[in-house]
């Protein structure tokens, strides 16, 4: 990963810790289920970003690599990968 990217995902994965944490103590707690739920959806987003912000920085720097390096092979598996974890999502 580039240095901005790998921060700021680290940021962002520090901050859900955090976040699952709170979600810890209001299933503790005995919270209402709303607002538990209502937290476990802001922590999925969250999580989603840091997947957007590494699949940027994927595409950033591994398949332009790939791409500006000229090796066919390597051009092919990186795209494959790109489309293998995209179905996934």
């Amino acid at each position: 990963m580039q240095p901005n990217a790998k921060t700021a995902c680290l940021k962002r994965l520090n901050r859900i810790e955090g976040q699952v944490r709170g979600l810890a103590r209001m299933v503790e707690d005995d919270r209402y289920c709303i607002d538990v739920i209502t937290q476990v959806s802001a922590v999925r987003a969250a999580l989603k970003r840091v997947e957007d912000e590494v699949l940027k920085d994927h595409v950033a720097h591994c398949v332009e690599h790939a791409i500006s390096a000229g090796d066919r092979d390597e051009q092919r598996q990186k795209i494959a990968e790109l489309m293998h974890v995209l179905g996934k999502m």
